[in-house]
Parts: structure tokens; sequence; C-alpha cells
């Protein structure tokens, strides 16, 4: 199966983000113009890539607190609706929707539901994303799981909490989140940021510093899953990866989300285009 090439729209992202520069970024907009030109499968997988904020509105609202992030598939307005019967959210979410809204009925079978609704929700997203065809989005959301449970991993350690209260998932990885007493959980071999990630969370006191090279490694990770994409999915992806962050940023630290911007700007400034 050969992949569909985005000439156009790959050269013309740094005018979508230009668009959006300082005071009036909007990441939401720049999603939804990419996803146009997108042919159906592709664009399918930018809505998976999204459907983690989805999961997060979903949990807040069910938790009766009134945060919304914008980057979400599904409009505020239309999340009551969707809590109460769920239709766009991927296959294994709507099933966990469903059986916690009613603990008897037949979604609940087979599933584990002394978990937190929070826990079997965000379970059932990255299982979804690791059956995507995208390989990106399957890179991408191991990736995005593996770093979530780390950070969590070493805050509930310090605080002696249960690490299996806080990871998501199973593997490996976490088993050995779980398992290991040692400073790194014994996996420098086998997670290439780990270090990174333990030095920001147990040496910045400052909650923004720590979230911002925390981010850093996402950053360097969009672009290492697409280091030889030019064209494709992937590229996309990997670019939108990296606006979700900077949208962060013009919310959290203006300066700093402005400074993420140049940066995209510039890779793709450097990035060379096949003739």
């Amino acid at each position: 199966m050969f992949e569909k090439n985005y000439y156009s729209l790959v050269a013309g992202l740094k005018e979508y983000a230009l668009d959006a520069d300082t005071k009036g970024f909007d990441a939401t907009e720049i999603v939804a113009e990419i996803v146009e030109d997108l042919s159906e499968s592709d664009a399918a997988a930018v809505r998976l890539m999204y459907g983690y904020y989805d999961c997060e509105n979903i949990i807040a609202l069910r938790a009766g607190r009134s945060a919304y992030n914008p980057l979400g598939n599904i409009a505020q307005e239309e999340l009551a609706d969707e809590l109460s019967s769920p239709k766009r959210l991927p296959k294994a979410v709507a099933r966990v929707v469903r059986a916690y809204a009613d603990a008897e009925g037949e979604d609940a079978e087979g599933l584990d539901m002394t978990r937190s609704f929070e826990k079997a929700l965000f379970t059932a997203y990255y299982e979804e994303c690791a059956k995507s065809k995208c390989r990106f989005m399957r890179e991408w959301a191991e990736f995005d799981r593996t770093l979530r449970n780390v950070s969590a991993a070493i805050v509930a350690r310090a605080a002696g909490r249960a690490i299996d209260s806080v990871t998501i998932g199973g593997g490996d990885v976490v088993d050995q989140l779980q398992r290991s007493s040692a400073a790194d959980f014994g996996l420098r071999g086998e997670v290439a940021y780990i270090d990174s990630v333990i030095t920001a969370v147990n040496d910045e006191q400052n909650m923004v510093e720590k979230e911002h090279k925390i981010d850093l490694v996402r950053w360097e990770q969009a672009s290492e899953l697409a280091s030889f994409d030019y064209f494709n999915i992937n590229a996309i992806l990997s670019y939108l990866a990296k606006i979700n962050i900077v949208a962060r940023w013009a919310l959290l630290d203006p300066k700093r989300g402005r400074e993420m911007f140049e940066r995209i700007m510039a890779e793709l400034d450097g990035k060379e285009l096949v003739k």
C-alpha cells in the first residue's frame, strides 16, 4: 500500500502557521484547513491524534469540571450528547463510555471496571492508536503513553504512592516502572529520554520550567519519528504534534510559545524539498 504524498500542502505549512503568528495563533484553524486536503484515511489519523483531547474533555465533563480543550474533535456543546450516546469517539473509547454509564450492561463485560474511568478511557484510546494504519500515529502514541507513564511514576514514587495507580496500559516499560527500585527504573537502555525526564521532574521546582523541558522531549521525538518523511501523513502529523505544543505554550507562556513557533518556522526553512 503506497502512502499519498502532499507536496503542495507540505510546502504551504509555513503559510498556515504564519497566518497564526503572535496574537492570532489558532491551532484549531490550522488543523481544520489541513484536514480538508487529506485523504479519508489520513484525515482519520489526524482525528485520532486529536482524540486524546476528546478523552480529556469527556473526563472533565463527567467529573463536573468546566475545563475544555478546543483541540478536541468534538465541540464543547456536543460533548454531553457524546457522553450519553457516543457516536464519534473511537470504538474502544466509546465502549468504555457506555460501560461506565451502565456497569451491568453488555459493554462492561470483559472490562476491568475496578479501574478509574480516566485510566480505562486513556487505556482504550492508546489501544486504538496501536491499531492505526499510520506508522507515525502508532509510534507517537506509544511514545506519548510511555512519556506520561514515566513522568507519573517519578512523581508517584517521590510521593510514596503506588505506581500502578498512575500508569496507563501494560507492557514491558509499565512492568519495569511498577517493579524496579532503580533510580532510572532500569529503563536507561530502553527509553532514550529517561534521564531527561527524570531530571525535569526531580530537579525543577518551577512547574513551568518542568513542563517546558518535558515538551522539548516531545518536540524532539516528533522530529525523530518523521526524520525521513517529507510530504506524507507522517510529516504532517509531526508538524501538528509541534503545533499542539506551541498552542499549549501560547496560553501558558506567550513568549515561550512564540519561541517554539519560530523554531517550527526555522525547521521548515531548513528542510530540503525533493524537486
